[in-house]
């Protein structure tokens, strides 16, 4: 069963293990470890370690080439963008890694496979099982299909908020507000719907598994709402 499972996460992320023991390792939390007493260096901790320098250096590397006139301080904000947690969960969820992830029974019924924590460190280990499986140029493949790709778009969901409250103060009006519509579903499972506003006037609304991922959702929303009306980002 976890064979066939493993055969159909290759498939997605279109790249095939010569030692699929290293792919193992890329999905497996330390709780998983635990529970089924395996050696604590078989979780994903280590190729974490390794898969988030193989990822600075490759979009580094993406930005000095692409973004010529941009200053040193500026390559750094961008990087910090693309490669923080909240963006590579992004980027992991459309590939659905969380459904691939082995996970100890109490991080499960707790809503670890929820969790950008865990989701974006199982990204950058599975970046670092490509990395020693293949070398620097399997590994920036998968960089660029999966992380660099589409960035305009990913970007705005990225920095919605911050992109969102710029462009309202930009026009001369209160800073956009956050306000918890309701929260429902199980303790360790629990779905957060949010609404943006300005004033009384509501701008989108979004939802997400914490407080912070549904106000990124709704200031998202927000801003599509303001592309499609011809508003300035």
């Amino acid at each position: 069963m976890l064979e066939e499972r493993l055969t159909e996460l290759e498939k997605k992320i279109q790249y095939q293990f010569q030692d699929r023991r290293l792919l193992r390792q890329a999905l497996t939390h330390s709780s998983y470890a635990n529970e089924q007493r395996i050696n604590k260096s078989a979780d994903y901790e280590r190729l974490e370690f390794l898969g988030d320098a193989v990822l600075e250096l490759v979009s580094s590397d993406f930005l000095f080439r692409e973004e010529k006139d941009m200053a040193e301080g500026q390559l750094t904000r961008r990087r910090s963008s693309i490669v923080c947690e909240p963006a590579l969960a992004f980027c992991a969820r459309d590939i659905a890694l969380e459904k691939y992830i082995l996970l100890g029974k109490g991080e499960e019924t707790t809503g670890g496979r929820q969790r950008d924590s865990i989701v974006s460190d199982v990204m950058e280990a599975v970046i670092g099982a490509i990395y020693l499986d293949s070398g620097i140029e399997e590994a920036s493949r998968f960089i660029h299909r999966f992380i660099l790709s589409d960035l305009e778009h990913k970007q705005l969901f990225y920095d919605a908020k911050t992109i969102l409250q710029e462009a309202i103060q930009q026009e001369g009006k209160e800073s956009p507000h956050y306000e918890l519509l309701k929260e429902e579903g199980p303790e360790h499972e629990k779905t957060f719907l949010v609404e943006v506003m300005v004033g009384e006037q509501k701008l989108g609304s979004g939802s997400g598994h914490s407080k912070k991922a549904a106000e990124q959702q709704a200031a998202y929303q927000a801003l599509l709402c303001r592309k499609q009306s011809g508003l300035r980002l």
